[in-house]
């Protein structure tokens, strides 16, 4: 089985919708997966935007050591005991909602499961997107994404 993650806030290539909108909603979108591979120990979350004008992108949202027999977030959570939200680029930890720059053109914001082979990743609310990232290169036996569009 493959894993695939849905929400039912938007489908794939969809414009975001304003409840996942930093100055309109704030909220984080449903997400559902199936099709996690064995040896399967946690899940986490992801939602980055690779075109927001920082040379290195943006960390919308990072969320880590979600339990394995959790299989879908509600929209504006609550996430499930023991998960962990990382401290987005906007830096605060939890759910930062899209913000790109008036007239950039359409973002892409690209929310990730990956299927993780520890329970805990060593990350905290302190940490960057950067060092879930790092981590989840090491720990990832499988992901996949949706990716929402939306522009000012």
């Amino acid at each position: 089985m493959t894993l695939t993650l849905t929400s039912s806030d938007f489908k794939e290539g969809d414009r975001l919708p304003d409840a996942q909108v930093h100055d309109k909603g704030n909220r984080s979108p449903h997400l559902a997966w199936s099709g996690a591979p064995e040896g399967t120990k946690s899940f986490a979350i992801t939602c980055y935007d690779p075109d927001a004008p920082t040379g290195s992108g943006f960390w919308h949202w990072t969320v880590a050591n979600i339990p394995a027999d959790v299989t879908e977030i509600a929209a504006g959570g609550p996430l499930p005991k023991g998960a962990v939200e990382g401290r987005t680029d906007f830096g605060e930890p939890g759910y930062g909602g899209a913000a790109p720059p008036p007239g950039h053109g359409p973002h892409r914001y690209i929310f990730t499961v990956f299927t993780v082979d520890v329970e805990e990743l060593p990350v905290t609310r302190e940490d960057s997107g950067a060092k879930y990232g790092f981590n989840l290169h090491f720990h990832t036996l499988e992901k996949a994404s949706i990716t929402a569009i939306y522009e000012r």
